[in-house]
């Protein structure tokens, strides 16, 4: 964490991307921020920013001395309703990247400094606006690539998984000082607690803990999107499939067998979800070393992956090197893809159809060549990783960090629990109690140490 003279100097940094646009925003956060934004900012036939209340605005030039460097707005928040709580001056001018970074020269010049990664949310932090897990949600705003992505990171941001986590913490601080007073003051009229409503108590924090570390896999899919591995044999369409959900041609598609020989990645969204699609080799015994690295990729791939696709040709007869594919991906999360519907017979759909059906309970007939059974398979996804089932809004955990958390607390109930079962005594149970709050503490950032803080805000840009 930085000193306290640091923290109490005003910082200063270019807000929006380095690239040109039409509107481009500088930040001033600080004790001074608005003194040293009236030595730059002229406003035109308004008070100057100094007089001016918060959440107003004002036109006006935007000066380096006695040149006009652009026109702009300058909105002015002040303290403690701001980002940071701090005294804030937004600077928005046109978004040319001389003029932005000739904007931020000056307002340096004028006694500001440049701001790190992430200072004015973790000013904001500091200053009691955010917690650390809110804090994090900014972060997964910024990089959001889906709408799951960014509803989930947004709830974030609002305090879902806060209020869960405080909720935990007020039931396990109450049962700890109940505790604690029980014990201690063993003459005073407080309610004896038994064992049996200890291990009630602990179990209900218990319950809802479980069930935000139970949800972690699905929410990172939401958040990170879904690792799909496209896989089968040569030739049954993986590459066409891959080009029918990217929208063009991003996999090579000829009839020459073992044409993809490396994997060809791609990201697309389907049904409001990001998916990392990888495009494989085709699955088979080879004796071309080239080919032979391809598939050894593929099914590293395949084994890292979310979901699987795995293709059929249902104009040929199933070979063992489907039938091999089927007990590869058996017990996995995959989705059998019987492709080439437009070039297959009805009785070999239906042959197909029933033996894949033995294998796996998610199949889906289609043509990746024609485009048919690609809004059935847009909407199978979400159902087959349970997607469907979960509410990006609701609190959900948001990273390891947050995860390890909750596994720690986890284990201290664990252990209270079962230490009140083989009869050791209530003053150890205590300390278990205060190992599970330590943890979740730490979560919101509360008793967070200085390189967890830093940590986080290293995730940041300038600017945010």
């Amino acid at each position: 964490m930085e000193s306290f003279g640091r923290e109490s100097q005003t910082i200063a940094a270019i807000s929006t991307g380095l690239i040109p646009s039409g509107v481009g925003m500088v930040r001033v956060s600080g004790p001074k921020a608005i003194e040293i934004a009236d030595q730059v900012f002229q406003t035109v036939g308004q008070k100057p920013l100094q007089q001016r209340k918060g959440y107003t605005s004002a036109f006006g030039h935007i000066h380096d001395g006695d040149e006009m460097i652009d026109e702009g707005v300058a909105a002015v928040y002040r303290a403690p309703h701001s980002y940071t709580g701090e005294d804030v001056v937004e600077l928005c001018c046109h978004g040319g990247v001389y003029l932005m970074e000739r904007t931020l020269r000056v307002l340096l010049d004028h006694g500001a400094r440049l701001a790190e990664e992430g200072e004015f949310t973790k000013r904001a932090f500091l200053n009691g606006k955010l917690s650390l897990d809110q804090a994090e949600s900014v972060i997964g705003l910024i990089q959001a690539e889906s709408a799951g992505a960014a509803r989930a990171a947004l709830a974030g941001k609002d305090g879902a998984l806060k209020r869960e986590i405080l909720s935990v913490q007020k039931r396990l601080t109450g049962t700890a000082a109940h505790l604690s007073a029980w014990v201690d003051y063993p003459e005073e009229d407080v309610e004896e607690l038994s064992p049996q409503s200890l291990v009630s108590e602990m179990e209900g924090s218990q319950k809802i803990l479980e069930s935000l570390y139970k949800k972690y896999d699905t929410g990172k899919m939401i958040r990170k999107g879904i690792s799909t591995a496209i896989v089968g044999k040569p030739n049954v369409g993986k590459s066409t499939l891959m080009n029918l959900l990217s929208r063009y041609e991003r996999s090579i598609v000829t009839d020459i067998p073992g044409t993809t020989r490396d994997v060809v990645e791609e990201s697309v969204l389907i049904g409001g979800y990001a998916l990392r699609l990888a495009d494989t080799a085709g699955l088979r015994e080879t004796e071309d070393q080239v080919e032979a690295i391809g598939v050894q990729w593929s099914r590293k791939k395949m084994e890292s992956s979310d979901l699987i696709l795995a293709v059929f040709d249902l104009s040929r007869p199933m070979d063992d090197d489907d039938h091999a594919l089927l007990e590869t991906v058996e017990g996995r999360t995959f989705i059998a893809i019987l492709n080439k519907k437009d070039a297959a017979s009805e009785a070999d759909i239906s042959a197909g159809e029933r033996l894949i059906r033995e294998k796996a309970s998610d199949v889906l007939v289609m043509s990746a060549q024609t485009g048919e059974g690609l809004e059935q398979l847009e909407q199978m996804i979400p159902k087959v990783l349970g997607l469907n089932k979960i509410d990006p809004a609701a609190a959900m955990i948001a990273n390891e960090r947050q995860r390890e958390c909750v596994k720690r607390a986890l284990d201290a109930l664990a252990e209270g629990i079962e230490a009140l079962r083989a009869g050791i005594t209530l003053d150890a149970v205590s300390v278990c109690l205060e190992d599970a709050l330590s943890p979740l503490m730490e979560l919101t950032g509360e008793r967070a140490s200085d390189a967890v803080i830093e940590q986080v805000f290293e995730q940041f840009c300038v600017g945010k």
